[in-house]
């Protein structure tokens, strides 16, 4: 018996979902047959009162999924428009198809290299197999939004702060696949997933804030240097330009005085003309 069992589910195993939908949809028995019947022949008796009990519409963007003595009655689900129902022995549930978002309330998550943050998102889902997100799980939303708490905690644990506060996308992608795979059995398909907000710990952000900011006077200190090293070997360069000929100096000489007579100043000073200088450099 338990290798036959073990047969058995070996077997359920390697069906594909539309198999066990019809192998869960299969007929109704002699029983089900003669209530379908009964049920059939009361709703003619009454039928100016039935029919209002027998028809049901479905809009554009739902599907009915059929229980028929508690079997499905078609491998796929009915709708849109209007179609015919038995009151005794049908029941349906409607299933939206549209995208239903959801926020993931803030999580408290411990960060590969020891920090606590406080991160939520944003999910977006819809249902692409009405019959397997009522026939495989209770409640598809409630139970989307559990998981998409724990895979959140569950990636994030395996990121340090700098990966997430750098690569929110990369994150997103990564719980968009793992939650896609996990909800495929219940007809879910996730669409997209979304980081909103990285909380951080206060002492925290001073520390990172003392920290850029020391960053950026150390940058400042280098730029400067790098600056005045440009500047002095300019300074050498005109001076040895300036060596070579000596009617550039007195050029620059007479430059300097046009710009300090442009500045409206009330007192000038006047070198001594460098010919007279140079004589006296000469002994």
């Amino acid at each position: 018996m338990e290798m036959e069992s073990q047969q058995e589910s070996q077997k359920r195993r390697g069906m594909s979902k539309e198999e066990l939908i019809s192998e869960q949809t299969g007929s109704l028995g002699c029983i089900g047959w003669f209530i379908f019947i009964i049920s059939g022949v009361f709703t003619l008796c009454l039928f100016p009162i039935t029919i209002w009990f027998c028809l049901k519409i479905v809009q554009e963007y739902e599907r009915a999924v059929i229980f028929r003595l508690g079997r499905i009655t078609d491998r796929k689900a009915k709708g849109p428009g209007i179609f015919f129902v038995l009151p005794c022995t049908d029941s349906i549930v409607k299933v939206d198809l549209r995208t239903v978002s959801f926020d993931i309330p803030p999580q408290e998550i411990l960060t590969k290299d020891s920090v606590t943050v406080s991160v939520d998102g944003v999910v977006y889902f819809r249902v692409n197999d009405p019959i397997a997100s009522v026939a495989n799980v209770t409640n598809a939303d409630f139970a989307t939004r559990l998981l998409a708490q724990t895979t959140l905690r569950n990636v994030l644990g395996t990121k340090n702060l700098a990966e997430v506060l750098s690569d929110r996308e990369g994150i997103a992608h990564s719980m968009q696949s793992s939650l896609d795979d996990a909800t495929d059995n219940w007809g879910i398909k996730v669409e997209r997933v979304e980081i909103k907000d990285v909380k951080l710990p206060v002492q925290l952000q001073r520390a990172m804030a003392a920290e850029a900011e020391a960053a950026r006077e150390a940058r400042a200190k280098v730029i400067a240097a790098e600056g005045e090293m440009n500047a002095s070997r300019a300074l050498k360069e005109a001076s040895l330009v300036i060596a070579e000929s000596p009617s550039a100096l007195q050029l620059r000489y007479l430059q300097t005085l046009n710009t300090i007579a442009a500045e409206k100043n009330s007192t000038i000073i006047f070198p001594l003309p460098m010919d007279i200088i140079a004589h006296f450099m000469r002994k």
